[in-house]
């Protein structure tokens, strides 16, 4: 049986905040080409709760959907900042793990579309590391 989360997150300018509540059901980092370009980064990482619901605690007149026609995938996010924001899909919900204001606890259950992984990805853990800009 998935177990219960609730979820607390907001975007970069603060302008909208929600709470989210449902059945866990994956984790996942998405490397196919639309979380790619939806992202501008090497992949998707989305926290997926079905039965959920999600409570607008702020500024959901700036929030704004967008699907790519012909397609499932749909990213929401602010209007004045573009940060990413829960998509809801009947009682189906997907958060990007970004725009949670505590880290999710959890790890990631899987990568998803790896035939699709940006040819640099690989070499990441080879690269150098700081804890800021250096």
């Amino acid at each position: 049986m998935p177990s219960l989360l609730t979820l607390q997150g907001s975007c970069l300018c603060g302008a909208i905040g929600f709470e989210a509540k449902g059945a866990f059901t994956g984790f996942y980092l998405c490397h196919c080409q639309h979380c790619q370009k939806d992202t501008g980064s090497a992949h998707g990482a989305n926290v997926f709760l079905e039965g959920a619901t999600i409570e607008w605690l702020k500024g959901v007149a700036a929030l704004t959907t967008y699907t790519l026609p012909g397609t499932r995938h749909s990213k929401s996010f602010c209007q004045h900042c573009g940060s990413a924001l829960p998509t809801l899909n009947g009682s189906d919900l997907r958060v990007p793990a970004g725009c949670l204001d505590k880290a999710p606890p959890l790890t990631p259950s899987a990568h998803l579309f790896t035939a699709s992984m940006a040819q640099w990805e690989p070499a990441l853990g080879d690269i150098p590391r700081f804890k800021a800009l250096p």
